[in-house]
């Protein structure tokens, strides 16, 4: 790897502080949101007052190493160890985990100038809270300016942290996003799927959600889907699995169900004419991987076959437009070159979880392994990402 070689990472995560979502509640939400209690002795994270299971230890007081499952990730488990085996021993919460200055310096030695940053326990929470949805707006807006004040939206224009947002109240998305362009905000973060309102499920592209598309095509800003608790949760349960499974659960189904959140979603926002209507929309799908990508363009582009006149644009044109991919190490990066152009595609290093990679420039690898050139390398590690957040 090049000594010269620097990157922009599309896919980074702190480890949220036990006030991340109590620090700011407004008093009239405080006990239907987020609480802490000592159950049996453990300390536990209450959501709405039922113990919250997204992540199986929320405090973060030990941790497994950055990368400690890359292999498994990569379909190399020979010794069928569990997940759990697999973490390794764990450690104490680093500095640069929580702080943005000791995470500048790590920065610095990762040959890094900036990254995208996103909530490790943050995009497992709305989920949880989907049956009270005015608690949900109160606790992402409490969250949201302890974000803010932790790190930044855009401190020295080298850490980039996303704003949560929910698309359940359309009228506190739009006045989320109208604070959080005051602030500064270059990116925000949304789950994909179907979102659920007073009135029921919807989709992303209803009608209903309009006014939000403008604001935010106004803006100029990238809304980033970052991978989560989404409402396709509810699916598992009809395959005998519990729905509310820890983050790294591993059992049949989770990791089988072809149900793609992310792919729903963009279909939904081209076929429903979203991106139509918003040429100058920039959606950024993270840590969701591309092997989704190719069945996608084959669904679409039979789509558009069937029914022209939906689609004033083709498909994927739209879809080359308007969207960004960070893809995971392991997929087929030579095939989702030629689908959407290197233009589009991003390092996500998903850096310092387990299933990222421990050094996020080691991405150069897979580039390498599939083909890409040096002039790519460059766009992929730094430059695309970089576009997206840094004034042009």
């Amino acid at each position: 790897m090049s000594a010269e070689l620097r990157g922009f990472d599309a896919d980074n995560h702190y480890y949220e502080a036990l006030d991340a979502f109590t620090r700011h509640i407004e008093p009239a939400f405080a006990k239907r949101c987020m609480q802490w209690a000592t159950i049996d002795g453990k300390t536990r994270l209450l959501v709405g007052g039922k113990i919250s299971r997204f992540l199986a230890n929320p405090t973060f007081h030990q941790l497994s190493a950055p990368g400690s499952l890359e292999n498994y990730f990569r379909g190399k488990n020979d010794s069928g160890a569990s997940v759990v085996e697999l973490f390794g021993e764990l450690e104490p919460c680093r500095a640069e985990y929580r702080d943005r200055d000791a995470r500048l310096r790590v920065m610095d030695e990762q040959r890094l100038d900036g990254a995208f940053f996103f909530p490790t326990l943050g995009v497992g929470m709305e989920q949880t809270l989907k049956n009270d949805l005015p608690a949900a707006a109160a606790a992402f807006r409490a969250f949201n300016r302890w974000m803010d004040e932790d790190w930044g939206f855009h401190y020295q224009e080298r850490i980039f942290a996303a704003p949560y947002l929910s698309l359940s109240d359309v009228a506190n998305a739009v006045s989320e996003l109208q604070w959080a362009l005051g602030r500064g905000a270059r990116v925000i973060v949304m789950q994909a799927g179907p979102v659920k309102t007073e009135v029921g499920y919807r989709s992303p592209a209803d009608p209903m959600f309009e006014p939000f598309w403008a604001a935010l095509e106004e803006s100029g800003i990238t809304l980033a889907y970052h991978s989560g608790d989404t409402a396709y949760s509810e699916i598992l349960p009809m395959w005998g699995e519990d729905a509310q499974l820890n983050a790294h659960g591993s059992t049949t189904m989770r990791a089988l169900t072809s149900a793609v959140p992310i792919a729903d979603t963009l279909a939904a926002l081209i076929a429903d004419g979203v991106f139509t209507r918003h040429p100058r929309l920039r959606v950024a799908t993270i840590e969701s991987g591309s092997q989704w990508v190719a069945q996608l363009f084959k669904t679409l582009g039979k789509h558009a076959g069937q029914a022209p006149g939906r689609y004033p644009e083709h498909p994927h044109d739209l879809f080359r437009r308007n969207v960004w991919v960070a893809p995971f190490y392991e997929d087929d990066l030579a095939s989702l070159k030629d689908q959407i152009g290197v233009e589009r595609i991003m390092l996500g290093s998903d850096w310092p979880h387990t299933e990222g990679l421990a050094e996020p420039l080691a991405f150069v690898k897979d580039l390498e392994r599939d083909g890409y050139t040096e002039a790519e390398q460059q766009l992929v590690l730094r430059d695309n990402a970089a576009a997206l957040v840094l004034p042009a």
